[in-house]
Parts: C-alpha cells; structure tokens; sequence
C-alpha cells in the first residue's frame, strides 16, 4: 500500500521545501493528510488482488447486520485456524506416520493419501481427513514424540541477565547532579512561596501548625485567614 502511495509522490529535497517557505514540521503534517485522503477515497474502494474485495467491503462484511460490533469467530473456526497439517500415504496395514509415531486409520483408506490435522503441542490427537472429508481420529499405535519438533513452548523462562558492568544509575545521578549545578533544570523552590526566614519555625506567613490544626483552641476567624 505504501508503495502505491509513494508513486503519487513528488521527490522534494530540504532544499526544495525550504524554498517555497515550509517548515519540516508542516510539510509532515501536508504529506500525512493527503495519505489519509488517498486511502480513505482510493485504496480502501479498489478491488484487492487476493480477497476480490474492496478494503471497504471486506471491513463492512465482518460486521454483524446491526452494526454494532465485528463479527468473532465461533470456538471451533478459530481452533481450526491454528491447527497443523501433513499428508502422509496410508499403508497397506492402514497405519500412517509422523515424526516416529505411528496411527491406525480406517482400512478403507489404504494406499489413499491422506491430510493430517493435529495441534503442533498434541501429537497424540491426530485427525484424518481425505478429499474435505473427516475420517475421524486417529488411533495412537506406537508414540516416542508428543510434540512436533518445530512447536515451541509459548512461555519461556527468561534466564539471567548477565552483567554488564555499568552502573547506570549512577551515570544518571551524576549526570543530574551536573544539571542541577549548572542550572539546568527546574527550580521547583521558586513555584512556591518561600518560608520566612526570620521566623523561629520557618513557616509560611499565616500558615497554621500541626498543633494548632488538631486543638480545638484554634480562632476560626484565624483559621480562615490561614486557608483563604
């Protein structure tokens, strides 16, 4: 898709922006909107090449009739869709195999070449189909592997992480304590009033203590003043 829109685009050069008086910034912003324009009244009405729908079509399909939300998948289209498959040539003893395991299948499939439909972490269940059609399960005859060699565990337990011999905290730190000496960073002390230096408690002006919060002895009027 990307590609098709690049053809549309004019090859423009730093220079060539800067002549006509644009920033970076807003010939960004002119490129982005005229990629949305383009997909949203070109790309997504033209017929894709594989689906033989419009993007448009294909995302309004997925829909339900009411419009409320997409379409899910039920529990067994969505399994299908993740599961593995193998042809294998049944024997004349009706066995057929895969990776070291070997199954019994109907005896009506001898000789026939069969589709094997299996999850890559379950070799023991093994479903045989032939021509689109299901010949039920398997039957486990002989089993050394239970999972397919090139099934990987979705989880893995992460190990250690080696030591890098930096200590980057530390380069933090310093780093800041370089801004902070130099100024460079934001002098939090200066957003709010300072305490009054020549008072024993450095307390703000006309701001209560602990103490006097938690008496009752406090004057409301004195109180008020404090918060206002």
């Amino acid at each position: 898709m990307n590609d098709q829109f690049l053809v549309e685009v004019h090859d423009s050069t730093a220079e060539d922006i800067a002549a006509k008086g644009i920033s970076a910034a807003a010939a960004l912003l002119e490129l982005n909107g005229l990629f949305t324009a383009w997909v949203e009244t070109a790309y997504h009405h033209h017929t894709h090449s594989e689906t033989g729908q419009t993007p448009l079509a294909r995302w309004t399909s997925g829909w339900d009739t009411a419009g409320h939300g997409p379409v899910m998948p039920a529990a067994g289209a969505l399994t299908e869709a993740f599961l593995w498959s193998a042809h294998r040539v049944v024997t004349k003893t009706a066995t057929v195999s895969l990776h070291g395991n070997t199954y019994q299948v109907e005896p009506a499939l001898a000789g026939r070449k069969v589709e094997l439909v299996f999850s890559p972490f379950n070799l023991e269940h093994i479903e045989i189909r032939y021509q689109d059609k299901s010949y039920g399960t398997a039957l486990p005859h002989h089993i050394t592997r239970h999972a397919h060699p090139k099934a990987r565990p979705e989880t893995t337990e992460p190990g250690p992480v080696p030591a890098t011999g930096i200590d980057y905290l530390a380069m933090v730190a310093d780093t800041h304590h370089r801004r902070v000496a130099a100024d460079e960073t934001i002098n939090f002390d200066a957003l709010y009033p300072q305490p009054d230096r020549h008072r024993p408690d450095g307390q703000l002006p006309g701001q209560l203590s602990i103490d006097d919060i938690l008496s009752d002895t406090v004057d409301p009027a004195s109180r008020d003043e404090a918060s206002a």
